[in-house]
């Protein structure tokens, strides 16, 4: 059965592609020039757009028409349900960092670990200061936060460089970014306000890790 003028699938489909690109209700509505309401309804699955509105939303997000109407519903080779995230190159302060020009390519997760995948984004591990549980050229799983438990592997942002990633800890006036690799690395301590000055900023956990043997 086709999936065109499926509200629901449209739906997940524009929300998905909203997520990724840091796009909200108002940032289609000012940029299409279109009611506020019309999206509303779209991500909401009450109503299904005309294909001019489709193509309109495909050009925007520099996708196909396809990738707004059909199932992106997979398998992997054991049948477990699978959807993609980006694999990002870096990730910055100051700038969109999940635009599409940031992206390596897109990886397959495990649909039930991260469901639709908009809160998701994957990393690549450079150099060795979480090794050995953490390796290069390992990949990562990462849910986009705000904040973590003590014992998140933390991905942080210190003062606008690419992102590092560290076991965090935290008490009443600090946070610690540790290293596994505590040869070659010191700790990183950080008073609340430090990480507001310099700043310090966290971006995510780390859920999930992929690695190829």
């Amino acid at each position: 059965m086709s999936d065109l003028g499926n509200k629901e699938i449209f739906a997940k489909n524009l929300n998905y592609y909203m997520s990724i690109n840091g796009k909200d209700r108002n940032d289609l509505a000012r940029d299409l020039n279109l009611p506020y309401t019309t999206i509303t309804s779209w991500c909401k699955a009450e109503f299904y757009p005309r294909i001019d509105k489709i193509q309109l939303l495909a050009n925007y997000f520099d996708i196909q028409k396809s990738d707004l109407v059909e199932s992106k519903e997979k398998l992997d080779k054991l049948g477990n349900p699978v959807t993609e995230i980006p694999l990002l190159g870096t990730v910055k302060a100051g700038y969109d960092y999940m635009a599409q020009e940031n992206w390596e390519g897109m990886i397959e997760v495990d649909k039930n670990i991260i469901k639709d995948g908009s809160d998701y984004f994957a990393l690549k591990i450079k150099g060795n200061s979480m090794s050995p549980v953490l390796i290069e050229d390992d990949i990562v799983i990462i849910k986009k936060q705000e904040d973590f438990e003590n014992g998140d592997l933390v991905v942080a942002i210190i003062n606008g460089d690419e992102a590092t990633i560290k076991k965090g800890r935290k008490n009443d006036t600090s946070i610690v970014l540790q290293p596994f690799n505590t040869v070659d690395y010191e700790p990183l301590i950080f008073t609340y306000n430090e990480m507001k000055t310099i700043p310090v900023t966290i971006v995510g956990i780390v859920k999930q890790l992929k690695r190829e043997f």
